[in-house]
């Protein structure tokens, strides 16, 4: 890129990660607090994000399109002979840190879903099946263990916020590697109850629905 495109992209860049911290810590923040935390004039965050809205709809795609990368790794590392539960254990470790489910808690319902969203959506879901269904093949994890599961257990670790950005690695590998040895039981009892219906997650991105 030329000098001042450049530019421009590591200013996007730091408005980005500037608004990923306010508005996890607080989706209802005004979009001035984010262009004080990114140290840029309100006018131009503006000229790049014309509303708070398409600045959060730009935030849930880069970390949906995230998420559809480490999937997809995933599926590289099976077909390169990776042991699946192997496989299993880094794709869940890279989406934790990663906190792309932190965007989904926090950021649901607050912006109008594009068809980039729903393209993302899909592909994500498509993926997610598949490794599910692979894992299984392989025996590699409790045969009771749903593809709707992996969405519930990644909400959950993002839900340990507390601490300093160490802390709450440490706290949530911690818990993760808790319930990586659960799921890797194939000889666990059986879960109690249904995994999550797919509505559960679907219906909270509309914004009338969660108004």
């Amino acid at each position: 890129m030329s000098g001042r495109r450049a530019q421009a992209a590591r200013n996007d860049e730091v408005i980005l990660r500037a608004a990923r911290e306010v508005f996890v810590d607080d989706p209802g923040a005004p979009i001035a607090a984010v262009a004080q935390k990114a140290g840029v004039g309100i006018s131009a965050l503006y000229r790049r994000y014309p509303s708070k809205e398409e600045l959060l709809g730009r935030l849930c795609l880069d970390g949906l399109l995230r998420y559809v990368d480490i999937a997809q790794a995933a599926h590289d590392d099976l077909d390169a002979g990776t042991p699946p539960s192997e496989v299993f254990a880094t794709f869940m470790r890279r989406v934790v840190d990663a906190d792309t489910h932190s965007l989904t808690q926090r950021l649901a319902g607050t912006f109008q879903p594009t068809p980039e969203h729903g393209a993302g959506a899909a592909r994500a879901a498509e993926l997610n099946q598949r490794l599910v269904d692979r894992l299984h093949a392989a025996k590699a994890i409790r045969p009771d263990f749903a593809v709707a599961d992996l969405g519930q257990v990644f909400e959950m670790l993002a839900a340990i916020r507390f601490g300093d950005d160490d802390r709450r690695t440490q706290l949530r590998r911690r818990y993760l590697a808790l319930l990586l040895d659960a799921v890797l039981r194939l000889d666990a009892d059986p879960l109690p109850g249904p995994p999550p219906y797919p509505g559960d997650f679907a219906d909270r991105w509309n914004p009338r629905a969660t108004a």
